[in-house]
């Protein structure tokens, strides 16, 4: 018997050629031992087995443009018109839906967030500070929020340069929970959802190597922080201008009329100045009026009146929005507004779809398509995905907001316009594009802040150009995109691994290790070291197994003598699904057969090939 089958391990391509469970033993015999001791089959790739990631196509079943008459054809140019419109405007209600979600979260956490800021203690620890960005990002849905945050404490000297750097890191990978919840919605088919998914996950993937390789660096060398503070030293910087915001001017007449909140209240809870006093904006500006020898009146939002002679009495301006002057508390509008707007935020992207599925039909889906995955004729080809890199920083930039970019990308994924090879450099040019927005806003901060608010700026920067050296420049290393597909492709076949992974990533294990942050350095060395070595030690297995199975002992070539939950997906998908019997939740009957033989070694081990 070959070493393979021995080890439990066989292409999973062989397993609809071989049958194990209802075909007989002869259809079997197509099979040969390959002198790498795995299996492959003869005959050829079926249509089952044609590649998931390829782009499908998008056909258009209508009538053709010339068998149109001259009404038909009004009509088709009407319609297509509609059709624009709606989807522009179901964007700008995405877009909006966005900022009033992470107003939501906002309400719901940012005096959490504020005093989890406070303990130096923990801060201190480069795990726990990881962590603590991540959490926080995740609270107040901004990553531009959880960097002031991070400027005026260590502008206020209550937190220190080094100490601030895995916190930026960690607000960097905290960003990417937006992409993965947009890309729920598509979760209703399959092919859609392995798209969508796969792209929000080589986004979160990119992050998440990039921490594990940098921050022990800067733990040990402080590569980020002296790196920044050279770059400050080889310059001299005044304080500037406002950074410009382009699309807050687009949403703000519509945002504001919902809700106002005072950002201020989040970073003077962080910085030891905490006030008991409402998020929620009620004032927004001031007026003095003049005594009766001056008829002038002075009306300011911003700051205060100039000084004239005489006196004058100050009138506060209150707020024209929703909430103002409301006697709910903070915790309550939060409640309202996030149930709000996830339920615009899943039809504005349910429409998209739709709309995207109708108007991206035959030629102008293949020009759009042409258009974006499109590469520099050779030997110049391998520029394309550095222009695309160059986009998606352009694109951020201007959208000033790289939650609201790569949130559009993830639906123009999953029906097929962009691949995921495509958008893997759109998404790191998203990670750019935001960091010169920082950049720019740390020129506008005060003198008193700005090398502070430099410095930070610049770490986020030098952080993710040290991610796109590391995972983009060598073609080998483009680790994010194989594993991106990987976990799409588990989670088309059981499609609750996404919900636990959402879960997992971003709100328990980040709970646990903040939890024992607080216990103590050596309580969370004593309990993650361990924890961490076996996972590593399992994935190290795991490549053996796939890749050298006779460099391990016999019993570790398969994980069938563990019990079957331990080492199956199988046994907890058939508990979800009686727990939830939708459609959405059940993996397919084809595959279900799959995985119980490529899964169960012994199975395999047991037919005479």
């Amino acid at each position: 018997m070959p070493s393979s089958l021995t080890g439990g391990q066989v292409n999973p391509s062989a397993l609809d050629t071989v049958g194990l469970v209802d075909q007989s033993l002869g259809n079997a015999g197509n099979l040969t031992p390959t002198p790498t001791g795995s299996s492959s089959s003869a005959p050829a790739l079926e249509e089952g087995d044609m590649d998931p990631w390829a782009l499908p196509q998008l056909k258009d079943t209508g009538q053709s443009w010339k068998e149109l008459s001259t009404a038909g054809r009004l009509l088709r140019v009407l319609i297509g018109f509609l059709k624009v419109c709606g989807l522009l405007g179901n964007l700008y209600l995405f877009i909006c839906s966005l900022d009033i979600l992470s107003s939501a979260f906002q309400l719901l956490g940012s005096k959490v967030a504020g005093d989890i800021f406070k303990d130096n203690v923990v801060l201190s620890n480069p795990v726990a500070g990881l962590v603590i960005g991540v959490l926080v990002t995740i609270l107040v849905q901004s990553s531009s929020t959880s960097s002031s945050i991070v400027v005026s404490m260590v502008a206020s000297k209550l937190l220190t340069v080094r100490a601030s750097v895995p916190i930026i890191m960690g607000v960097n990978v905290g960003t990417s929970i937006t992409s993965t919840l947009v890309s729920m919605a598509q979760s209703g088919d399959r092919d859609e959802f392995r798209r969508a998914f796969g792209g929000s996950a080589v986004h979160s993937i990119f992050n998440w190597l990039t921490v594990l390789i940098l921050l022990p660096l800067e733990s040990a060398a402080g590569l980020l922080e002296k790196l920044s503070a050279l770059a400050l030293d080889t310059t001299s910087l005044q304080p500037g201008g406002r950074t410009p915001d382009i699309l807050k001017v687009l949403t703000q007449p519509l945002t504001h009329l919902i809700v106002q909140l005072d950002a201020e209240v989040i970073t003077s809870s962080a910085t030891g100045n905490a006030t008991n006093s409402s998020l929620i904006k009620r004032w927004c500006g001031t007026r003095a009026e003049m005594t009766p020898g001056n008829s002038s009146d002075c009306v300011n939002t911003s700051g205060p009146c100039p000084v004239m002679n005489g006196s004058a009495t100050m009138e506060q301006l209150p707020c024209h929005h929703l909430f103002a002057g409301t006697g709910l508390t903070d915790l309550a509008v939060g409640f309202i507004l996030l149930a709000g707007s996830l339920l615009v935020l899943c039809t504005c992207l349910v429409l998209i779809v739709k709309l995207l599925n109708s108007v991206l039909r035959g030629r102008i889906a293949e020009a759009v398509r042409t258009v974006i995955n499109a590469d520099f004729p050779f030997p110049f080809s391998w520029l394309s995905g550095y222009l695309a890199i160059l986009v998606g920083a352009g694109l951020t930039f201007v959208l000033q907001s790289s939650s609201v970019f790569t949130a559009a990308i993830v639906p123009l994924m999953g029906v097929g316009v962009i691949s995921l090879e495509r958008a893997y450099p759109l998404l790191l040019g998203s990670n750019l594009g935001t960091t010169t927005t920082a950049l720019l806003a740390a020129l506008a901060s005060p003198s008193s802040m700005l090398l502070s608010a430099l410095q930070v700026a610049l770490i986020h920067f030098f952080f993710n150009v040290a991610g796109i050296l590391l995972w983009y420049v060598v073609p080998v290393l483009r680790l994010p995109i194989p594993l991106a597909k990987r976990f799409g492709d588990l989670t088309a076949r059981y499609r609750w691994v996404a919900v636990a992974y959402l879960l997992l990533s971003f709100l328990l294990l980040p709970l646990a290790t903040f939890g024992l942050s607080l216990a103590g350095n050596t309580v969370l060395a004593a309990v993650g070291g361990p924890l961490v070595a076996l996972v590593l030690l399992v994935i190290l297995i795991n490549v053996l197994q796939r890749r050298r199975p006779a460099w391990l002992p016999r019993p570790l070539r398969s994980w069938a003598w563990l019990p079957l939950w331990l080492h199956s997906l199988e046994p907890w998908d058939r508990l979800v699904s009686r727990c939830c019997p939708c459609r959405a939740c059940s993996s397919p009957p084809a595959t279900a057969k799959e995985a119980h033989c490529y899964e169960n070694p012994e199975v395999l081990a047991s037919q005479q090939l």
